[in-house]
C-alpha cells in the first residue's frame, strides 16, 4: 500500500483473508442494521456515492493533504410499483408520473493524521416532475443539506496491509430548501395562477437535521479488489412544518405533511485491475441497494412518505493518472418495490412510487 506522495509500504504480513472480510462484513452489518442513505424515483434521491477504493488505487491521501471529489448522478423515473409488482396499466394508461433527477455534489477532504480526516459534502440538485398526461410540469433546484464528518480507518496507513476498514461519522445540516414552490396554470383555460410546494421527491433538502454514518471496506487479492461501501442517513425529526398540498379541499391528518425520511444505501463488488503504464485502469462490477425504511431508527415516522428500495447491478469503470481518479458507472435496477408506510398500515392501504430502469453515475477526484 501506498500514500499519494509516493511513500510505498510491502504489502505483506496483513491481517489474514478471513479474519478481514470478518471486520469487513462487521463493518458494513452494522452500518446496515444501524439502518441504511438514499433510493430512487418518486422515493428521494439525494445520494451519489461511487465505490472506487481510493486507498487502494491511487494511495491513501497523505496527512495534511487536500482532496475535492465532484459526483454527479442522473435517473428518469416513470416505472410505477406497488409492494413489487410493477403497474403496468400506468404507462399504458399515459398517467404514469416522470421524475428526473440531476444530483451533483461537492465533498472537500482534508487528510489530519494517517488515519483520521474530515470532511465537507454540499450536494446541488436540479429535477423535475410531471404526470405524462398533465398540463403542468414542476422543477426544483438548489443546494441540498451541508454534511460535515469525520473518518477514521481501522488498520494503521503506516503499516502493511492487503485492506481496510474505514467509518465515518457526520452531521447533516438542513441548509437545503425543502420547501421549493412552483406557481402555475392548472390547465390550458385557467386564468389564475397557483401555488403549491412541489413533491418531496425533488425537494433539494430533507427539511431536518441528520445523523450520517458511512462505512467503506476493500481487499486486494491480486489484480483483483473486493470492496463495499454502505451508508446511512438517521433523522430524528418527525415531518415537516409546511402542508404538503394546501390546494387541497379536505387534508388527511395523517399525510398533511411530509415525513423526514432516514435513507440508505449499500454497495459492493470486485475491481478487476487492468495493467497500463502510467494509468491505473479498473473494471467495477458489484450489486448497488439503496432506498427508505418505512421506520425511521430513531423518532416517530408518521407523515406522507413513499418508503421503498432498488436493487441494482453496477458495472462500471475507474482510472487514476497521478493525482486524478475518475469513476464512471451505469446501474441497472433488476427488484423494486414501493413498501407500505406507517400512515398506510394505519388507514390499511398501499400507495405505489415510481422507480428508474437506470441510474448514471460519475465522479471525479482531484489531490493537492
Amino acid at each position: 500500500m501506498k500514500y499519494d506522495n509516493g511513500t510505498v509500504y510491502r504489502e505483506k504480513q496483513g491481517m489474514g483473508l478471513s479474519k478481514f472480510l470478518l471486520v469487513a462484513a462487521i463493518t458494513l452489518l452494522g452500518a446496515v442494521t444501524l439502518q441504511q442513505a438514499s433510493a430512487q424515483g418518486c422515493i428521494v434521491a439525494r445520494s451519489t456515492q461511487q465505490s472506487y477504493g481510493s486507498a487502494s488505487q491511487a494511495g491513501y491521501l497523505a496527512p495534511h493533504h487536500w482532496e475535492l471529489t465532484i459526483d454527479y448522478r442522473h435517473q428518469y423515473s416513470f416505472r410505477h410499483f406497488v409492494g413489487d409488482v410493477e403497474q403496468t396499466q400506468r404507462i399504458q394508461m399515459g398517467n404514469e408520473v416522470e421524475n428526473r433527477i440531476n444530483l451533483q455534489n461537492f465533498q472537500l477532504t482534508y487528510q489530519a493524521t494517517p488515519r483520521w480526516s474530515f470532511s465537507m459534502n454540499l450536494p446541488f440538485l436540479f429535477a423535475s416532475r410531471r404526470s405524462h398526461n398533465a398540463y403542468n410540469t414542476y422543477h426544483a433546484n438548489g443546494f441540498g443539506d451541508l454534511i460535515v464528518s469525520a473518518q477514521t480507518w481501522i488498520l494503521s496507513p503506516t503499516k502493511p496491509h492487503r485492506g481496510n476498514v474505514q467509518f465515518g461519522y457526520g452531521l447533516l445540516i438542513p441548509t437545503g430548501a425543502s420547501k421549493v414552490q412552483n406557481t402555475y396554470l392548472a390547465s390550458p383555460t385557467a386564468t389564475t395562477t397557483t401555488t403549491r410546494p412541489v413533491d418531496y421527491s425533488i425537494q433539494p433538502g430533507a427539511g431536518g437535521w441528520g445523523i450520517a454514518l458511512s462505512a467503506q471496506a476493500f481487499r486486494i487479492l491480486g489484480k483483483e479488489e473486493v470492496y463495499g461501501n454502505a451508508s446511512y442517513i438517521i433523522t430524528p425529526q418527525n415531518h415537516a412544518n409546511y402542508i404538503r398540498n394546501p390546494t387541497a379541499t379536505t387534508q388527511d391528518p395523517l399525510t398533511q405533511y411530509n415525513s423526514i425520511s432516514d435513507q440508505y444505501l449499500v454497495e459492493f463488488g470486485v475491481a478487476h485491475e487492468i495493467p497500463l503504464e502510467k494509468v491505473g485502469l479498473a473494471l467495477t462490477f458489484g450489486p448497488r441497494f439503496e432506498g427508505v425504511p418505512a421506520h425511521d431508527l430513531i423518532g416517530d415516522s408518521l407523515g406522507f412518505r413513499r418508503p421503498g428500495f432498488a436493487l441494482s447491478l453496477e458495472p462500471g469503470v475507474r482510472v487514476s493518472m497521478g493525482r486524478n481518479l475518475l469513476t464512471a458507472s451505469i446501474g441497472r435496477a433488476v427488484w423494486r418495490a414501493r413498501v407500505k408506510s406507517v400512515s398506510d398500515i394505519m388507514e390499511a392501504g398501499h400507495g405505489d412510487a415510481a422507480f428508474a430502469d437506470w441510474v448514471w453515475s460519475a465522479s471525479l477526484t482531484h489531490r493537492f
